[in-house]
């Protein structure tokens, strides 16, 4: 992590099955750059980091009712969605320009937090 900008932040993240969740954000483009047991540090090299946790108290994570999110950004949001299609929430399967100005698609980690991944609207290039 010495390659990381001066200014950053990442997501400590709560997880029941550490290689399930680890498994999940590999398919959006994270790998492992630090593994300690039960603490496992995400990058992408491009900015996106998360470090996934299996150390949260009982009763932290309850199926259902998991309250956390997390919302990638990022300007290949097709690319990603066409990677995750079989497991996007929304009904339409693909990203959709939002009323908020994003262009986004909605997915579910294995504990269900809820993923968020998009790009501003104004800036999605029009497909050729």
């Amino acid at each position: 992590m010495t390659d990381a900008p001066p200014h950053h932040i990442a997501a400590i993240l709560p997880c029941s099955d550490l290689d399930a969740s680890t498994a999940f954000y590999e398919q959006l483009g994270l790998s492992v750059v630090g593994d300690h047991g039960s603490y496992r540090l995400l990058a992408d090299g491009k900015g996106w980091q998360l470090h996934l946790t299996n150390e949260a108290p009982e009763g932290w994570l309850i199926p259902g009712q998991n309250p956390f999110g997390l919302y990638l950004y990022t300007d290949r949001v097709a690319e990603l969605a066409e990677r995750m299609r079989d497991i996007i929430l929304e009904r339409e399967k693909a990203p959709t320009h939002k009323p908020w100005g994003m262009y986004e698609f909605v997915l579910s980690d294995p504990d269900q937090t809820l993923i968020r991944v998009g790009w501003p609207s104004r800036l999605v290039s029009p497909p050729k």
